[in-house]
């Protein structure tokens, strides 16, 4: 019980969700806006979005006692927030439903698998790491705006590295915490205590909103969401099947869906603050981490639009700077096992550039296309 309430554990289980909340919860609620959504709607979404992913994070990690930490579809949202205007909310819902039904046959025939059997660790490596690098940067540029605040954070954090590494990102966190609250950057005036409801939408199917928002959904969902998150799994070295994660996180999809649970999936940047040696010195521990994001997964939940709202009052160079920090072990660790192979390295280069790049091409995200450059130049120049 001793190990299961580990600071080091909790906190890295916090954060992750901190960062997903206050880096995408905006785009949710356009995207039910989008659709005529009303307050309670949102809150329905934001409600069956935390109960998906506390259910999906917490019984898949521990049935794999693997750090598998599930989230919403952040691309998905983003294209919901312009592909859903003037689509009425049962056809959304009917679109939700066709894009996770399309997810469970991946998973449930392997095709996820029979991918991910074909990508050599090097590449995975620089993936993760391209996904990874703009957080890293963006603790060093945050310095600019906020030099007492990061700073403080930064100083903290090397200290702890020297004295207690396993409480380094804990106390840094708490660090910017103090240091926010006395300089009065936290904002708090507008929260209100409120549960969030579920409301039941029946969907109704509209052969062009299944096309023009449910098949692009699940594409970016799996090519910008499950692919990378799948590979950050990979480069952390855990070989947890991938049929059996898809899978569930697809039926969950078709659960929740009515309530306004668009697309559910493997996350990957918030995962990688639950492998991170920050998180536990021992690999197979850190599915702790997980359990305990899932559990923060459904607070938010539960209250909706009061979690969110809290996580948005706190100070944007705050979290870009406890993300960065939480995540420079795995950055490190990512572009030394990407670069290992001397006759792979140009392909994982290409990869983790590409990456880091952040272009979209066809609504598909930088991950995507990293890794098919990547393979291209491995396959057109074999290494020798």
């Amino acid at each position: 019980m001793r190990r299961l309430f580990s600071p080091s554990h909790l906190s890295a289980g916090f954060i992750a969700v901190l960062v997903g909340y206050t880096s995408s919860a905006a785009i949710v609620f356009q995207a039910a806006s989008a659709a005529g959504g009303s307050a309670a709607d949102i809150g329905s979404w934001l409600w069956a979005l935390g109960i998906g992913m506390f259910a999906t994070s917490v019984g898949l990690s521990l049935r794999f006692r693997a750090p598998v930490l599930t989230a919403w579809s952040t691309p998905g949202a983003a294209l919901l927030a312009s592909g859903l205007v003037g689509v009425p909310m049962a056809e959304a819902i009917g679109a939700f439903l066709f894009a996770s039904a399309l997810i469970v046959a991946c998973g449930v025939f392997g095709l996820f698998d029979a991918i991910m059997r074909h990508v050599p660790k090097t590449l995975a490596a620089a993936l993760l790491a391209g996904v990874l690098t703009r957080f890293g940067l963006a603790l060093f540029t945050s310095l600019a705006g906020q030099l007492l605040l990061v700073g403080l954070m930064f100083v903290v954090y090397l200290g702890g590295k020297r004295w207690l590494p396993r409480y380094a990102v804990p106390l840094a966190f708490l660090a910017g915490l103090l240091c926010a609250a006395g300089s009065g950057m936290i904002e708090t005036g507008g929260l209100a205590l409120t549960l969030a409801m579920p409301v039941w939408t029946t969907p109704t199917f509209s052969l062009t909103t299944l096309i023009g928002v449910g098949l692009p959904l699940f594409v970016v969902t799996m090519a910008s969401q499950n692919l990378p998150g799948l590979a950050v799994l990979r480069a952390n070295g855990y070989a947890t099947p991938a049929s059996p994660l898809i899978t569930w996180t697809g039926l969950t999809g078709l659960v929740l869906a009515p309530f306004g649970g668009f697309a559910f999936n493997l996350a990957a940047i918030t995962a990688a603050i639950c492998m991170s040696p920050a998180a536990d010195p021992d690999p197979a521990q850190r599915y702790r981490a997980a359990i305990w994001a899932g559990l923060f997964y459904l607070l938010t939940g539960l209250f909706g639009a009061t979690v969110a709202g809290l996580f948005t009052a706190l100070p944007a160079a705050l979290v870009a700077a406890i993300a960065g920090l939480a995540l420079l072990g795995t950055i490190g660790n990512s572009l030394g096992a990407a670069l290992a192979e001397e006759r792979e390295r140009e392909a994982a280069l290409v990869t983790f550039l590409c990456t880091a790049s952040g272009i979209s091409l066809f609504g598909i995200g930088s991950a995507f296309w990293g890794l098919v450059l990547g393979m291209l130049v491995l396959k057109a120049w074999p290494p020798r």
